[in-house]
């Protein structure tokens, strides 16, 4: 059975002749473990689809079901409990207070959770030290490089064990360097059994998704297995960056990253 099904989604803002048409009758299913790359052209809508994916925009019409949970059918406190539970969110800038150290900025998603402080304290530490910044934890933001904030937003996503990450460009601000190793942190991430959702427009880190969706124009155009990445992953080799063969084979199959 599928983890995560969307039935016909739709999304339209405005009304009448000045009706625009963001996300346009998508269907797709995505199986629990999945890394799922999307691609497409600046508006094509996937940040849209992203955002309907993360309870965040109630689709004009269809469906999203979440491990048998019809999303936008529960009522609004309902949906907070299930981004707060199911879903953690990783975005291009990183969304840290500045005046809260790093271990603070992770926990802030714990702050509705009823537990002890101490307890909260530990579970950040813990994300911290699964994103390698153990011994940062008490630093600020501006006392940290830019990777280094990512790996905070990541921590800070992955603080309450979500079972899917939503990942909107996590790379689109970071060097080459620092993008492979994030890209090498999401996929240790997966490994371990997360569900990854990643919109990106670069290739490169396409290269580690499993699975590429492609939209155009708000529409679901291509889906497909990211096949050259998945022989790879069952090799278990550490290169993970498609070689230039497979850029020309995306390329062809009109993969934009506009």
């Amino acid at each position: 059975m599928s983890y995560i099904i969307a039935e016909h989604l739709s999304k339209q803002y405005g009304n009448g002749s000045a009706t625009v048409t963001a996300v346009d009758d998508i269907c797709f299913q995505i199986k629990e473990g999945e890394f799922i790359g999307i691609m497409g052209e600046s508006g094509a809508g996937k940040s849209t689809l992203l955002g309907m994916m993360g309870a965040m925009n109630a689709p004009t019409s269809g469906r999203l079901i979440v491990d048998d949970i019809d999303v936008y059918g529960l009522r609004q406190e309902q949906r907070a409990d299930f981004r707060r539970e199911f879903l953690g969110f990783i975005f291009q800038s990183f969304h840290l207070v500045p005046y809260l150290t790093v271990i603070e900025n992770v926990m802030l998603p714990l702050a509705v959770v009823k537990a002890k402080n101490k307890e909260k304290r530990t579970m950040a530490q813990e994300a911290l030290r699964q994103v390698g910044l153990g011994e940062k934890a008490n630093r600020l933001p501006n006392q940290i490089s830019g990777g280094e904030s990512e790996r905070v937003a990541i921590a800070r996503a992955i603080v309450n064990e979500p079972p899917v990450l939503l990942a909107d460009e996590p790379t689109g601000n970071l060097d080459t360097k620092t993008t492979r190793e994030i890209m090498e942190l999401l996929l240790q991430l997966n490994r371990d059994g997360m569900t990854i959702i990643m919109v990106t427009h670069s290739l490169d880190c396409a290269g580690y998704a499993r699975r590429i969706m492609k939209v155009s124009d708000g529409k679901l155009h291509e889906d497909h297995s990211n096949i050259r990445r998945i022989e790879t992953w069952q090799k278990g080799e550490r290169k993970i960056v498609p070689p230039p063969g497979q850029i020309q084979v995306l390329a062809a199959g009109s993969l934009h990253t506009g």
